[in-house]
């Protein structure tokens, strides 16, 4: 079973009414389950309107390639050898 990043669910029946699904989760995000699988998120407007966008610097990119060298570089190997 996948992991949930939302403590509310609902399942597909439920999303018939999604204005009752909002209600019940109080503006949070809400998984959205079928026969128990994670199918996807429903993620009210107002759960996002304060979070604050930005584009990644040039240097934030390379400084996090350059991070995640180490534990990428095994996998990059594997597959070239494919």
């Amino acid at each position: 079973m996948a992991k949930l990043l939302t403590k509310h669910i609902t399942t597909m029946t439920e999303m018939r009414e999604p204005h009752k699904v909002l209600e019940r989760s109080g503006g949070k995000p809400v998984a959205v389950l079928k026969n128990s699988a994670l199918v996807g998120y429903f993620v009210p407007a107002e759960a996002v309107q304060d979070t604050e966008s930005r584009v990644a610097t040039r240097e934030e990119v390379l400084a996090h390639l350059e991070d995640s060298r180490e534990r990428v570089l095994p996998i990059l190997d594997y597959l070239k050898a494919k």
